[in-house]
């Protein structure tokens, strides 16, 4: 488990306290310990006091205490709404967490050329909302998307249910405006579909978890919104046939907008927590939504329900769009569910190619009877993307031992897959000692190589991805 070394802590004079006060305003500027204990920790629920909160309300008050603070060799981390799941916006090296709470204005909905310019601490669904009623769409939606943030996204390049078909967040930015250690402001992209002139920063501040810079405004591309989807629920016996289903919807030619799966664990977890009700005793339930023209989608998904049928499920295809609803808000009460299955949830998001889930799923499920672990299997199915959990008291050393080694198998059968340790919640602090399996030293060299570009010192979020 993850501990804080207090030697590596480093301090906030008094003297910049005052001078950051003066700069931004006492009521910006937090060190009271209570509000301090407010933001430190995520959803790890591993606790790391900063030594300051800064809360700026304009891009130029973030260039203001960059500034100071990369002068004064003090850390910054910079912070969304906290949801990440590896420890990304822990100030593990003290100093100053800057928040981007107040930082959540929709600068533009520009209909003619369906972009979107935001500050980085818009909530994703209230964007969503808003382009919505213009009849645009925003695709990417992590579980926390009522809550979590747009810089959030950026940071982790965030995906969701709907990136089997729309892809993640990176496929969405098109322009950054970021605060460096100088307290300069680089701007990179362009508000176009095409631009190939120079290296492409902004892809590599995309997923860079908040290491190079401090988003300040994110412009996004927007799609017309899709004018109607289905839902099917297929219930299995058998996890393997579940990877092979996957398969077969795809060698069909169909592109399901979202195609999820919960193994029975999950399922009973689910109805405990919401009574959704989903068969407590299948193996495995798969949602799968395929969306787009309605003369087209009621041939695409009977042709799914026929497939998941081949492959031993039994079908159901929600008939309106309240039972469609309702399936998949039971779907997003996984988390939560979930964590109520033990006093300490370990969240790993692995990769695999799709054409391995029938022969990686089982194999998965092994490590957890192996190690005697309650092991909880969900996620994002449509692009191999799975989530594995272990549910642990966090209390016997043994357990704790177990679930150490159960971890190191399930990234070691991610990668030998060709699969990748993290699909969408980033390294962060959790997974940074696990990056040399996925990555040669010379990779990860020319990594530390990039940060170093951006951040001679190693003051901007500290600590993080191993870097």
């Amino acid at each position: 488990m993850f501990q804080v070394k207090q030697e590596e802590i480093i301090k906030v004079p008094d003297r910049v306290k005052r001078a950051l006060k003066e700069l931004l305003g006492e009521h910006k500027v937090l060190d009271d310990e209570m509000d301090r204990l407010l933001y430190s920790y995520d959803a790890t629920r591993i606790k790391v006091l900063p030594e300051l909160v800064v809360i700026p309300e304009t891009k130029e008050e973030v260039q203001k205490l960059v500034k100071i603070c990369y002068e004064e060799g003090i850390p910054v981390t910079p912070r969304g709404a906290g949801s990440g799941y590896t420890g990304g916006s822990l100030p593990v090296k003290g100093g100053v967490v800057v928040s981007f709470e107040k930082m959540d204005k929709i600068l533009e909905i520009d209909e003619d050329n369906a972009v979107a310019k935001v500050q980085p601490g818009v909530i994703t669904y209230r964007l969503q909302q808003a382009v919505e009623k213009k009849g645009l769409f925003y695709p990417p939606d992590p579980a926390s998307y009522k809550f979590c943030t747009l810089g959030g996204n950026v940071a982790e390049n965030a995906g969701g249910p709907r990136c089997v078909k729309y892809g993640v967040t990176r496929e969405y930015v098109m322009e950054l405006e970021t605060v460096i250690h100088t307290g300069e402001f680089i701007h990179t992209g362009r508000p176009t579909l095409k631009d190939v002139a120079g290296y492409d920063i902004t892809r590599l501040l995309i997923g860079s978890e908040g290491t190079l810079g401090l988003f300040t405004e994110i412009t996004l591309k927007l799609i017309p919104k899709p004018k109607a989807a289905k839902t099917v629920k297929a219930i299995f016996q058998d996890i393997a046939a579940v990877g092979k289903t996957v398969k077969d919807i795809f060698k069909a030619g169909i592109q399901p907008s979202a195609l999820e799966f919960m193994d029975k664990l999950a399922i009973n977890a689910v109805e405990d927590f919401g009574h959704f009700g989903l068969p407590r005793d299948a193996e495995v339930l798969l949602l799968i939504e395929v969306d787009g023209h309605p003369k087209a989608l009621e041939d695409e998904i009977k042709e799914v329900a026929k497939i998941c049928e081949m492959n031993g499920a039994k079908v159901e295809i929600a008939q309106t769009e309240a039972e469609a609803n309702k399936l998949w808000e039971a779907r997003r009460a996984l988390s939560p569910a979930v964590s109520k299955l033990g006093r300490v949830k370990i969240n790993e998001d692995i990769v695999f190619p799709r054409s391995y889930l029938p022969e990686a799923l089982p194999k998965l499920r092994e490590i957890g009877k192996k190690y005697n672990l309650k092991m909880v299997n969900f996620g994002h199915i449509g692009d191999g993307n799975v989530h594995a959990n272990f549910m642990i008291s966090g209390l016997d050393e043994d357990e704790l031992k177990r679930v150490e080694k159960a971890v190191e198998e399930v990234f070691d059968l991610a990668i030998s897959y060709g699969g990748s340790i993290t699909g969408e919640h980033g390294v962060g602090i959790t997974k940074a000692p696990f990056m040399k399996k996925q990555f040669r030293p010379e990779e990860i060299d020319i990594m530390k190589g990039i940060k170093n570009v951006f951040d001679p010192k190693n003051l901007i979020n500290p600590g993080k991805m191993g870097l």
